[in-house]
């Protein structure tokens, strides 16, 4: 599950994120340790010139540094004004893509300090970079897709290999606003949330349906983003990773779930899907050298 959906299966109430002592700068909200985690990240890059190697590579690099990472849900649902929440120390599935896409943005550009990679997730956490309240956050993920292909992050390979017509009207947000923090204290978002799902809902989408991965896989390479479709009724991808090719076989690095840690499944990616009847195929996006 994304993190959209843990906000309706596992109550805030139910489950609080970490809470360590925080900062805050400029409306900036983000913990010290984090700044330490990131200069890891890019000392690592250089022990191992990542910058030389293709993005997908660096990729793929980032995140097993991020493996045995601790899961944590709604770690982006912070009260009070919209605001750029930094987290290095425990990840959701979106939150462990978008750190390894920044990540290998910023070595790639070579602009490897903590404000180079803040500024690289608000770029492509939110709509167009810019954050405008909470409906500017792309939280539907094939929103994220969207939203980072016309800015010339990724490109959405999944036609191309592949894909077919994938179906869905978007609107679990607006008929479930009361799963959602920032919409219960805000009901006037809900009319805005609507009329983004409208226009999700209008894209023709493509997936590659789960019983088609075995034949599509020889074009899928390490380093791509993986995001699972749903048969969930309003929501468009539930889960999302990053495929690996290990020992010949495509596997899925991910951050699985609640009292799970980041890790490589040991079944293949078609072979865990099979196991999870509501995720019905994938979207496959990949990340495309910075210019």
């Amino acid at each position: 599950m994304n993190r959209r959906l843990f906000l309706v299966t596992f109550p805030l109430a139910a489950g609080a994120p970490l809470v360590l002592p925080r900062s805050r700068i400029d409306g900036l909200l983000f913990q010290d340790e984090d700044a330490l985690i990131c200069a890891e990240k890019f000392d690592l890059a250089a022990s191992q010139n990542l910058r030389a190697r293709p993005i997908n590579e660096v990729m793929v690099e980032i995140g097993k540094s991020f493996l045995n990472t601790e899961y944590v849900a709604h770690s982006l649902e912070v009260p009070g004004e919209e605001r750029l929440v930094i987290n290095l120390r425990a990840l959701d599935c979106v939150l462990f893509c978008e750190n390894c896409l920044a990540f290998a943005r910023c070595i790639k550009k070579n602009t490897t300090s903590f404000d180079a990679y803040k500024a690289e997730i608000q770029y492509i956490r939110y709509r167009g970079g810019i954050i405008d309240r909470y409906p500017s956050r792309l939280h539907y993920f094939s929103d994220h897709i969207h939203d980072n292909e016309k800015k010339g992050v990724l490109k959405n390979i999944t036609k191309s290999i592949g894909g077919v017509l994938y179906r869905k009207t978007i609107n679990f947000m607006s008929t479930h606003p009361e799963s959602y923090p920032q919409l219960k204290e805000h009901p006037e978002f809900v009319g805005t949330i609507q009329r983004q799902e409208a226009e999700i809902s209008r894209r023709k989408l493509h997936h590659i349906p789960k019983d088609h991965i075995e034949n599509a896989g020889s074009k899928i390479m390490s380093g791509d983003i993986i995001a699972i479709t749903s048969d969930i009724i309003g929501i468009d991808i539930v889960h999302t990773g990053i495929a690996l090719w290990q020992d010949e076989k495509l596997r899925l690095m991910h951050a699985p779930n609640i009292g799970h840690k980041v890790l490589i499944t040991e079944k293949t990616l078609a072979e865990y899907l099979a196991g999870n009847p509501k995720q019905i195929g994938i979207m496959v996006a990949r990340a495309l050298e910075p210019v």
